[in-house]
């Protein structure tokens, strides 16, 4: 797992108590670029790869932050508070809003891994998440 720019590693809970069950393998993070934006004072860009090994699953977070997500490799389901969950596969996109908070996000399959892109427009130095209820 890496720690990426001032992110820690998500942990990946199991519903259920921990002792019950074992714990999903976390996503793994990393950082290909990050961009101050001139033309809007205060912001930047923070590109991120995210690989879901098989049956990853995120906590419920947000990133206040406009994030746009475009799957590479696999399949994923994805989903915010008050909207449909999807699945996404190779070349789809997903869009989360700075209020959106992600109730949803995890590996399709239990057997390939995930892969795709993130795109956050957030403030400069914010983290790029945080945890949720």
């Amino acid at each position: 797992m890496h720690i990426v720019h001032g992110l820690s590693p998500i942990l990946l809970l199991a519903a259920g108590t921990a002792a019950a069950q074992e714990v999903p393998p976390a996503a793994i993070v990393g950082e290909l670029m990050t961009k101050p934006l001139a033309d809007y004072p205060g912001k930047e860009a923070l590109m991120l790869t995210v690989v879901y090994p098989p049956g990853a699953v995120d906590p419920v977070h947000r990133h206040d932050a406009h994030a746009f997500v475009y799957v590479v490799e696999g399949s994923i389901i994805m989903g915010v508070r008050g909207g449909k969950s999807v699945t996404l596969t190779q070349g789809q996109t997903f869009y989360e809003g700075p209020d959106d908070v992600h109730t949803i996000g995890r590996n399709a399959s239990t057997t390939r891994p995930a892969k795709f892109v993130v795109v956050l427009l957030k403030n400069r130095g914010e983290p790029a998440v945080t945890l949720a209820k």
